[in-house]
């Protein structure tokens, strides 16, 4: 008999949580649009009581999503954060509250500082608070992977019977082997009074690389629902990362006699609007989603996949997204192919806008002897940031050399439409750019914290693609990511990208953020 394992995507609250991977509003419902087409069955939408910004994108999520999905949002076991949940949660037609509280002994006594006992009164008292929201509520029991077995059983029949419909058990800290949290659940699922009427999920981190195998360890020992994120990112070294776990799932739907409801083909997809938004590229040979899944360079590799593809692959790249496209643009590409093509990619823009990605397709189409799907994705990723921009660059001209100084000359659009411009000279091109820049947006102690180039597609030709990262005087990290087919352009986007997210950052002094 098959079961049906629930994926809960917590990119939305989990992954935001990684430093520099703050998302706007309408990225973040970019990414809820994704997680619709992937067929995801709970996003968790956010953590309302962390902020004003993250109470209202729960909000417009809720609104956006309808009946689509259960929405669900983050709760510490607070009354306050309970209160928020609820509210924001408000309008969902499927609402789910998360919450819970750390349960080892290092949580318990050095981060609660709560006893044992008073640590389950206030979980017992969470779950019942939150039930009278929704009838749908879930419980994490924070590192449950270092926590007392008994204490924890303990916990989970009580809040299972105050009304919790899930229990999470968390290997918060990834610090067990695969079998060890196998060995875990399936002792919950024997010593837990009323666990067989519940669903259990897992949710592992990546600290010691098995976030993957752990998850995958839980489900083959019993567990329901694996909590997961794109490009498995996440605090510290990440979660276990949705494409692996499905598509492992997939592989060995057998011998695990399990499926999921997961649109297989849109996980590359969801992988590059992922990368393209946190400004974090996935690296080449990530599974399933990285560019080298499946490259082949060495000649007995290249023999055998010629022959037959299933010698080197055990997974069809077209099933995952992976394809190349069938329709080759250039600069000779009418509207209609690349309307065609910007269709067949998921982009429906109005046609106001289309004009202007089409006069900026025409303007790349020029430098270079082919699009690619990579250079579309590009162009409207930078179609998005410059319709929310603050500042705009409209024109910028270097001079450099040996021996001559570098020096740069900008105009920029201010936030009012006004155009403003100075010239600045630095150590370098990029260098006096960027001190151009800071002489008309003026913010203190931003500091450059990453720099990095990238090539979009193959060829000199290819689009150059720069992500920054900025910290404010509070600490706060905020990623910038621009692309052009000259490099300095790249560079100029990509640092007003991350000064216009750190201008319009409403919210710098509140950090409630999980660490689950």
């Amino acid at each position: 008999m098959t079961r049906n394992i629930l994926i809960l995507d917590t990119t939305l609250r989990d992954g935001e949580q990684s430093p520099g991977f703050s998302m706007a509003s309408s990225e973040k419902l970019s990414i809820t649009r994704e997680l619709l087409r992937l067929k995801v069955d709970i996003i968790e939408a956010g953590f309302p009581a962390s902020s004003p910004g993250d109470f209202a994108s729960v909000q417009k999520i809720v609104e956006y999503v309808g009946s689509k999905a259960v929405v669900c949002a983050l709760a510490r076991a607070l009354p306050g954060d309970i209160e928020a949940a609820g509210t924001a949660l408000a309008q969902a037609e499927r609402a789910r509250i998360h919450t819970g509280l750390g349960v080892s002994p290092c949580h318990l006594k050095d981060k609660l500082q709560m006893s044992p006992e008073d640590a389950l009164n206030s979980a017992i008292k969470a779950v019942k608070l939150a039930r009278t929201y929704t009838d749908d509520v879930q419980f994490y029991a924070e590192d449950a992977g270092r926590a007392e077995r008994s204490y924890l059983a303990r916990v989970l029949t009580e809040v299972l019977k105050a009304g919790a419909t899930t229990v999470n058990v968390p290997d918060t800290t990834g610090y067990l082997l695969p079998q060890q949290y196998a060995e875990l659940i399936s002792w919950l699922m024997a010593h837990v009074e009323g666990i067989d009427k519940a669903t259990v999920a897992v949710h592992c981190h990546n600290d010691l690389g098995m976030a993957t195998a752990s998850s995958i360890a839980g489900v083959a020992a019993g567990a329901s629902q694996v909590e997961c994120t794109i490009n498995g990112i996440g605090e510290r070294a990440g979660n276990a990362a949705l494409e692996e776990v499905v598509m492992a799932l997939d592989l060995h739907h057998k011998e695990l006699g399990v499926s999921t409801n997961i649109r297989k083909d849109e996980l590359t997809r969801a992988s590059r609007l992922i990368a393209a938004i946190t400004g974090m590229s996935v690296p080449a040979n990530k599974a399933v989603v990285g560019s080298n899944a499946f490259a082949h360079s060495s000649g007995i590799h290249q023999d055998g996949v010629l022959k037959c593809r299933s010698t080197y692959e055990i997974i069809d790249p077209v099933s995952v997204g992976a394809r190349a496209s069938q329709i080759v643009l250039t600069v000779r590409s009418g509207r209609a192919a690349l309307k065609h093509r910007l269709g067949e990619l998921g982009y429906t823009p109005d046609p106001a806008s289309f004009n202007q990605i089409y006069d900026r397709f025409l303007d790349i189409a020029d430098k270079k002897n082919q699009i690619y799907d990579e250079d579309l994705e590009v162009l409207m990723a930078e179609h998005g940031r410059a319709l929310e921009a603050l500042w705009k660059l409209k024109i910028l001209q270097v001079s450099c050399g040996s021996p001559l100084k570098a020096t740069a000359t900008i105009v920029l659009e201010g936030p009012n439409g006004e155009e403003c411009d100075t010239c600045a000279s630095g150590t370098g091109p990029i260098d006096a750019t960027f001190k151009a820049i800071d002489a008309l947006v003026a913010v203190p102690q931003a500091e450059l914290l990453r720099f990095a180039i990238q090539a979009v597609t193959r060829g000199s030709d290819a689009l150059g693609e720069v992500s920054v990262q900025l910290s404010n005087e509070q600490g706060q990290i905020f990623s910038g990511r621009g692309a052009d087919g000259d490099i300095i352009v790249s560079s100029a986007k990509a640092y007003l990208n991350a000064l216009n997210r750190l201008l319009g950052s409403t919210d710098s002094s509140l950090d409630t953020r999980s660490n689950k």
